[in-house]
């Protein structure tokens, strides 16, 4: 009988025998982890400009830029395009390009200006490159600048784009019999343009679309009469191919 104890206590000895496999297969899953760890890139700048990018253009954060100008987003962008949008990209960058030497040579680089968003290209004119104060009727001056935009857009690479014109102005109410309010004299600003592409330079209407947007669409707080000059302004964007009128 003491013989028979033995043997049994003998084989109590160490670990279970499954314990050897669980072990084995647990080291394989950390392994299997760490290797994730390595292929992956963690890059926190480039977070928090993606992140930043949406400020605002989604409604459900603080406002701010529709579009962070960030060598992170540009870089993340290009990374996930084909070869038709990095040849539009190309294009766009190039107008960008002949617009700010344009407006260089006709000392009006300081009041239009230029970016390139997710939706296209945009130029910002403030209202008293367009427009006088409390007016919808296109300056003399400001139909030069807009002439040399429709010559652009009669060009091979931009004549299939679609343009939207969008009027903005700062919370001063706006009370006159011909623009009983911010709304109005935003919404005939853009039509005016709209229809001078049209009627004068001979745009097709089908690429046009005209927004007023009146005092909600600030790009700076109206504590300021700097700020509310900012906020005074029409933007023309030339949208990008996948895009088309109807896109808010």
């Amino acid at each position: 009988m003491a013989r028979k104890r033995g043997r049994q206590e003998e084989t109590k000895k160490g670990s279970p025998e499954w314990m050897t496999t669980y072990g084995d297969m647990v080291t394989l899953l950390l392994c299997f982890f760490i290797l994730l760890f390595a292929f992956s890139e963690i890059d926190a700048k480039k977070f928090e400009a993606v992140i930043r990018s949406f400020q605002g253009s989604l409604g459900i954060l603080d406002s701010g830029k529709t579009i962070e100008q960030s060598e992170y987003i540009t870089s993340a962008m290009q990374d996930e395009l084909t070869t038709n949008q990095l040849e539009e990209l190309e294009d766009f960058r190039k107008l960008e390009e002949r617009l700010r030497q344009f407006l260089e040579a006709n000392e009006l680089d300081a009041d239009v200006l230029i970016t390139l968003e997710t939706r296209g290209l945009v130029l910002r004119f403030q209202d008293n490159v367009l427009f006088d104060p409390g007016l919808a009727e296109l300056k003399e001056r400001s139909k030069e600048i807009l002439s040399f935009i429709a010559e652009v857009l009669y060009e091979p690479e931009f004549e299939k784009k679609f343009v939207r014109v969008e009027g903005h102005t700062d919370n001063v109410p706006m009370s006159s019999y011909r623009y009983p309010s911010n709304w109005e004299l935003s919404v005939s600003r853009a039509t005016n343009v709209v229809r001078h592409f049209i009627e004068e330079l001979g745009l097709e209407p089908d690429k046009f679309s005209a927004a007023g947007y009146g005092e909600y669409h600030p790009v700076a707080e109206n504590d300021s009469a700097e700020n509310k000059a900012k906020n005074r302004r029409v933007d023309i964007v030339i949208l990008k191919s996948e895009l088309t009128i109807s896109t808010p």
